[in-house]
Formats: structure tokens, C-alpha cells, sequence
């Protein structure tokens, strides 16, 4: 199924027909099918929607470079048109970006909330990465000058490109140029001061060794939003809930019943 939300195609699926409403939403570079067990599983007991975000999956792309706002904003939208509100919100990761933004400014549309893996919060960089940062910064400043240059600047384009290779994660490198900007709005957008603002209980499932979103970024979260608790994976990564998908939905009934 598929509607229109802020001016994207966006497509979504619902499953069960009775209980409460619960709203899945995926990580970057996933897609609804990254939810499918557990979506299926709940549908048992409630109506659940599992969307694909704008730019993923079978959805289409934002308009121009969005940020967790604009995110939000077209979920907020979806929400609302399929008159789902309140609804728990059950996210993963980039998920988790949006599931915050929307509990702490949109308090009325989301019941409770469970975060897993759940990103959103900066650390401040060891002097080793602040040094990783400014060498960047310096040789890409004057690689950008070299590209004006008549002579060389097909080589300085090329440079600049192995550059940004070299210091860029797999998931930016992985995007086209439009979706890199996307990316980098989303990524530095750090959204701890949003944490005590949420009102909703707040369940927080976390992989041991999740090195994607490390388990200190739920320590904080369980410590800054006024009513949440935190269960721990152990030895397990940043999809541990997919992994353990039984023992995830296990845990995840209890809290929302």
C-alpha cells in the first residue's frame, strides 16, 4: 500500500486487526523487510504498520536533502492520515532518530516507545578523531582549490574523491550525491537535549557489543528521558532485536501490555 506524505510516495504495510496500533520503523539502508518477524508475530495481538521511509525500500525520495525533522514530519503525516495516533512506536537505529524527534515535539501521537540500537546521540571526539577531522578538513579545503585550476583540476576532482572515500563510512560512500547530503543533515543532528522532554515510557533494547550505536548511547538515554529502562543483548550486535527476534518480542510484549 502506498500513500502520499509531505510530498512523498511512501510505502507501507498493516497486519492484525484488533488491539493496540504499533508503528515499526526500520534503520537506514533497511527496509520494512528488516521488521518482518516481529511485525508478524505482533499482529497477533495488534494492528501494526510497518512503513519504509522515504528513500528506502519501495518508498520514493525526499524532494531535496531532509533531516530528522523532515523525517518526522512525513511520519507524523503518515500517522495522521491512517489515524493511527496514539500508537507505540517500536525503531531501530536511524528509526530511533525519528521515534525520539516525535516523542519529544509530537508527544500526543506516541503512546509508548521502544528503541533498539537506537541512534541519535553524539559523544564528544577524542583528541585522536579531532585530529582525524582537521587533517580532512585541510586537505580537502586545498584539493577544492586545485580543482579550479584549468591544468590540473580533473586530477584534483579525483584526488578530492579518494579523499572523501578514505574518511567516509561504508553507508555514506554507499549514496549518490543527493543522498550524501541527506545523510550528513541526519548524522550531525545530535539529539540528546531532546531526552528529557519525553514523556512516553520508554523501553531500550541493546546489543552488548553493538559498535554501530555503542551501549553507552542507551545508558544515556535510560539516564536523561524520565521514564525508561534499559535491557541488555548480551554478546550481541547492532541487530540484536532482528537476531533475537523470539526473545525481542518476548520482552517487547510484556512492556507494551
Amino acid at each position: 500500500m502506498e500513500l502520499t506524505a509531505k510530498g512523498v510516495r511512501v510505502h507501507y504495510e498493516q497486519m492484525g486487526e484488533r488491539g493496540k496500533n504499533v508503528l515499526l520503523l526500520h534503520g537506514w539502508g533497511c527496509s520494512i523487510q528488516h521488521f518482518q518477524p516481529i511485525a508478524q508475530d505482533l499482529s497477533q495481538d495488534y494492528r501494526v504498520t510497518v512503513i519504509d521511509f522515504p528513500a528506502h525500500g519501495a518508498s520514493g525520495r525526499p524532494p531535496e536533502p531532509w533531516g530528522v525533522p523532515e523525517f518526522a514530519a512525513c511520519t507524523k503525516d503518515l500517522i495522521e492520515q491512517l489515524g493511527i495516533a496514539p500508537c507505540d512506536i517500536i525503531a531501530h537505529s536511524f528509526g530511533g532518530r525519528v521515534a525520539l524527534w516525535l516523542a519529544a515535539n509530537e508527544p500526543q501521537l506516541v503512546s509508548r516507545l521502544v528503541l533498539t540500537g537506537g541512534a541519535g546521540l553524539r559523544k564528544e571526539p577524542t583528541p585522536e578523531q579531532k585530529k582525524r577531522s582537521e587533517e580532512y578538513k585541510k586537505k580537502k579545503e586545498k584539493l577544492l582549490g586545485l580543482t579550479k585550476l584549468p591544468l590540473v583540476g580533473g586530477m584534483a576532482q579525483k584526488s578530492l574523491k579518494a579523499l572523501q572515500d578514505k574518511y567516509s563510512s561504508p553507508d555514506y560512500k554507499a549514496l549518490d550525491d543527493e543522498m550524501k547530503k541527506t545523510f550528513v543533515k541526519v548524522i550531525n543532528q545530535d539529539l540528546t537535549p531532546l531526552l528529557p522532554q519525553i514523556k512516553a515510557s520508554t523501553l531500550l533494547i541493546w546489543g552488548e557489543m553493538d559498535t554501530e550505536t555503542p551501549l553507552w548511547m542507551g545508558q544515556k538515554m535510560e539516564q536523561d528521558i524520565p521514564d525508561a529502562g534499559l535491557v541488555i543483548f548480551e554478546n550481541d550486535d547492532h541487530f540484536a532485536y532482528l537476531r533475537q527476534w523470539q526473545r525481542f518480542v518476548t520482552v517487547v510484549r510484556a512492556f507494551l501490555t
